[in-house]
């Protein structure tokens, strides 16, 4: 019986690392979902082999023990390569401080539609940037007294996925689509932030195992933004963490940078020990400050994201 025992959970650790280690391989999207992954699964991994040798003391368990290991130390490397310092230090001084709260509320989450606007209402952000928001479209009367500068959900498109709202008028404005899965899920505009231009573009990308389409976006995203000149946000729901590999080429190829550690932001019932799939990425001379968690996901199957950054002079 212990052996048996024994034998089940080094077969399910195997798969487990077997399945993560295909990345050093071949890089194949039907994989992505367990790229993002591979924290939590080689930290499963190195359990399952540890309790396989309570029942059976064998050189092959100590052998996946190492295994996880090794993946579960580069998983948290590739974690902090594309990221920089989340504070401004005090040499770097920066011009004005400001916020952006951005939040994939989920298409079906109409029920919390009000709740929603309240945040928004209420954040103090300067610029809100929210992916499937049909939810908060009856709401647009009141969210516009304070944001009156829009693009989305009737403004440049009939659709209302993704929108960006700003207290500040747009000096430049583009909507468009990346790739033929999805129509008009990527926002570029240019605002004026007490005398300096910045870039704010949001993207609401396809999940990474839909066949190539996540690879597809991601490629003509950084094409298009290799055109923006000066200080530079991105915001969106990824559907990946930066540990995938087109989502490491993606920053390597753009010099977009995040925070570290990122907050979680999928699944919700992970809370701080999910995943972060809803990134912030910035380029000097833009220099993020702080990027939180917002706790309450009020309905929706991600949790939002607020900002604060500033420019170095």
């Amino acid at each position: 019986m212990r052996h048996t025992v024994y034998c089940v959970l080094c077969v399910l650790a195997t798969l487990a690392l077997g399945i993560l280690a295909a990345r050093y391989v071949a890089d194949s999207w039907i994989l992505a979902f367990f790229d993002s992954l591979q924290t939590h699964i080689s930290l499963v991994a190195i359990v399952l082999a540890l309790i396989a040798l309570v029942f059976k003391r064998h050189w092959y368990a100590t052998f996946l023990v190492l295994v996880g290991a090794a993946l579960l130390v580069h998983s948290v490397i590739m974690l902090q390569e594309y990221a920089v310092p989340s504070f401004i230090a005090p040499a770097e001084a920066s011009v004005g401080s400001f916020r952006l709260l951005s939040f994939n509320i989920e298409d079906s989450n109409f029920e919390n539609g009000g709740r929603i606007a309240d945040l928004i209402i209420g954040s103090k952000a300067d610029i809100v940037e929210i992916f499937e928001a049909g939810p908060i479209f009856s709401q647009m009367d009141r969210i516009t007294q304070v944001y009156p500068y829009r693009i989305g959900c009737g403004v440049m498109t009939s659709d209302c996925d993704s929108l960006m709202l700003s207290k500040r008028p747009f000096q430049t404005q583009l909507m468009r689509s990346l790739g033929s899965l999805w129509d008009n899920r990527f926002i570029l505009a240019t605002i004026d932030m007490e005398g300096q231009p910045v870039n704010f573009a949001s993207v609401h990308l396809s999940k990474p195992y839909f066949d190539a389409f996540h690879q597809i976006e991601l490629d003509l995203l950084g094409s298009i933004l290799g055109d923006v000149k000066g200080p530079l946000i991105l915001a969106g729901d990824f559907n990946a963490s930066v540990i995938v590999p087109d989502m490491r080429d993606f920053l390597a190829a753009t010099g977009l940078r995040h925070a570290f550690p990122e907050p979680a932001t999928w699944p919700i019932e992970a809370g701080a020990y999910g995943i972060t799939i809803d990134h912030v990425f910035a380029r000097a001379p833009l220099r993020l400050v702080s990027v939180k968690q917002i706790p309450d996901a009020m309905g929706s199957n991600h949790f939002g994201v607020m900002t604060e950054f500033g420019i170095s002079k």
